[in-house]
């Protein structure tokens, strides 16, 4: 909401989750300074309708509601579908982080609008990414070791930050040929993890990270450290893929979740199974995956159209 808002009286419940849910669509989920901007003013005017009526706590709000509020939007359908989208997103926001037991929004549905694809790397573009970040310094070896398990995993940026070392290290001390990935709702999923981000998880967890704890005024489980020896925030892993997307000449193309979506469509086009990404990406429902069928087999078309002498 407004400063003036906020200074004259304190904020409500909701309006303090919107601030939550404002940093996690910047921190995690990449959004434009624009997208950030619609998102922000969407819900302003959503809250405001409610604080009207008295609505000031999330679970003060329900379903038939929301459906009020939908049915006094206007403008074209693509504004509609907008507004719509930032108030169905902000309670899934909500259910996941636990604050409210129930999606109010679920039976609210959209006006169709053509679908947008998920943005994903060629996969030269990914290892270009992932060369960006070279040396042997402590925090060289985590920033790669964070870029590639982010795309053998396919894991969101939450979740890598939030793993600890138990959740992939063996009874020997290495890496693990899997991992333990807790997602939304604290659901857990088993990962397989590839032999490039083995070797630069073993080279960070061998020489990188003894010399960050040295840093910390306390010991931590947790997988990723900052420099001061502390847990690696979802700002500080956004900052080191936005770096290594500058020094890749990547800018613009990169976002917290494009090695998740490169890894879903990479993997699909080289012959895996749906439901098998399904499971790898902890996605509830399969339609959620489906999109990724229609990035590969656009990618198809297009080398065909390019390649095929009668194509055209």
């Amino acid at each position: 909401m407004s400063n003036e808002t906020s200074a004259s009286s304190p904020r409500t419940e909701l309006e303090r989750e919107l601030e939550r849910y404002i940093r996690y669509v910047t921190l995690e989920r990449g959004r434009s300074p624009h997208t950030l901007s619609a998102y922000r003013s969407d819900l302003a005017h959503y809250l405001a309708w409610l604080a009207a009526r008295s609505l000031n706590a999330p679970s003060s709000v329900n379903g038939e509601q929301v459906r009020e509020y939908v049915g006094t939007l206007a403008g074209a359908r693509t504004t509609v579908a907008r507004k719509l989208s930032s108030i169905k997103s902000f309670h899934r926001f909500l259910l996941d982080e636990g604050v409210v037991a129930d999606d109010v929004t679920r039976e609210l549905h959209a006006p169709k609008l053509p679908g947008r694809l998920p943005k994903a790397l060629t996969v030269a573009q990914v290892q270009d990414l992932l060369d960006a970040v070279i040396g042997d310094d402590p925090i060289a070896l985590r920033d790669r070791a964070l870029l590639e398990l982010l795309y053998a995993t396919g894991a969101r940026v939450s979740e890598v930050t939030e793993m600890s070392v138990d959740d992939l290290v063996d009874d020997q001390g290495k890496t693990a040929e899997v991992v333990r990935v807790t997602g939304k709702g604290r659901k857990q999923r088993i990962v397989p993890v590839g032999s490039y981000a083995r070797a630069a998880l073993d080279s960070y967890l061998i020489r990188a990270r003894p010399m960050l704890i040295k840093n910390a005024k306390k010991s931590t489980p947790m997988l990723f450290l900052g420099a001061r020896g502390g847990p690696l925030s979802r700002q500080n892993a956004w900052l080191i893929i936005q770096e290594a997307a500058k020094r890749a000449h990547l800018e613009g193309l990169v976002s917290p979740h494009t090695l998740r979506h490169s890894f879903a469509t990479h993997v699909l086009g080289g012959g895996a199974d749906i439901r098998v990404v399904q499971e790898l990406l902890g996605h509830a429902s399969v339609s959620t995956t489906q999109i990724y069928t229609k990035v590969t087999i656009d990618t198809l078309r297009d080398v065909y159209l390019g390649a095929h002498p009668r194509a055209r």
